[in-house]
């Protein structure tokens, strides 16, 4: 059978794959290192994944290997799910090298799942160089160079206006340099299309952050509270503000999940909101990500 411009689709099992918890690290985030990984959570009950999987499917067959699918039944993966914060179906999320750089939800049009899938071979294909820019400006930013690698990935930006990997990266840079204002600046001019694109996501999760940190309390004051009354939810909540202000990331996450565990749906569930802000700062394959929702998970389903 043919498919749109008549090219012969590649044998499904070649680039598609269904994935599940077991083979989601080999599969989708150690995979998307080579190639971006399409991940497609579906049910066998879900009318619009019917319609949009086949379409999925037909567009990452045409690209030849430049990209891969991975299919998650989410009745039958409910922790991969719940990791990545998948509350409806369908919803599509896209790795590269190791995290989520893009994502959306429900089923979209043809022509907007090929752009979805243009975009990602991009990434793994002739770019104009680009994607040695992008990698040049995370070193220049690695080394405290921050500056330069803004310029880089505003330049990038001027090539590319789209580019999420370069407004995520414009974001942490102006952070980094601490011009917490230009970095709320430049995230009101994201072009809606990328908004909710994982690179973004997680510069908008830092700048939070950031912000709480300025308003964080004196630390062992905070600490003397918990250990006075354990549960006042407050002050172990300040206590994880204060934590994660200085560094201490994995005890930050570890009181949050105590306060999840005493009262989740204390304060709106903003421990569990808390947490899901964290996660989002950090990389996909970050230990303290990963190993912190796991234990949310766990958590949740008991």
């Amino acid at each position: 059978m043919l498919i749109g411009d008549n090219a012969e689709p590649a044998p499904a099992g070649q680039y598609i794959k269904d994935v599940t918890e077991a083979t989601f690290m080999a599969e989708v985030v150690e995979k998307s290192m080579e190639v971006p990984v399409i991940v497609d959570f579906w049910a066998p009950w879900c009318g619009p994944c019917k319609t949009l999987g086949p379409m999925l499917e037909a567009e990452v067959s045409k690209a030849k290997g430049r990209v891969v699918m991975a299919k998650v039944n989410v009745d039958q993966n409910q922790m991969i799910a719940a990791q990545l914060q998948v509350q409806s179906i369908p919803t599509v999320y896209a790795f590269y090298k190791g995290q989520p750089v893009d994502a959306f939800q429900g089923a979209l049009p043809q022509s907007q799942i090929k752009q979805f899938v243009d975009k990602l071979t991009a990434l793994s294909g002739d770019d104009g160089g680009l994607g040695e820019a992008l990698e040049a400006a995370e070193g220049m930013l690695a080394e405290g160079a921050f500056d330069d690698a803004a310029e880089t990935f505003e330049a990038i930006i001027g090539e590319e206006p789209e580019n999420a990997e370069a407004w995520g990266g414009l974001i942490r840079s102006q952070m980094a340099a601490g011009k917490a204002e230009a970095a709320a600046a430049s995230l009101e001019k994201v072009p809606a299309a990328i908004t909710a694109s994982a690179p973004v996501e997680a510069a908008r999760a830092q700048l939070a952050l950031a912000r709480q940190a300025a308003n964080a309390g004196p630390l062992d004051e905070l600490r003397a509270r918990v250990e006075a009354d354990p549960a006042d939810n407050q002050a172990r909540f300040d206590y994880a503000t204060a934590l994660h202000a200085g560094g201490r990331i994995e005890e930050a996450v570890d009181q949050l999940l105590e306060l999840f565990r005493r009262d989740r749906e204390w304060n709106d569930g903003a421990a569990k909101t808390q947490l899901f802000t964290i996660f989002d700062a950090l990389k996909a394959t970050d230990p303290i990500a990963q190993k912190g929702r796991r234990k949310l998970s766990s958590l949740i389903y008991t």
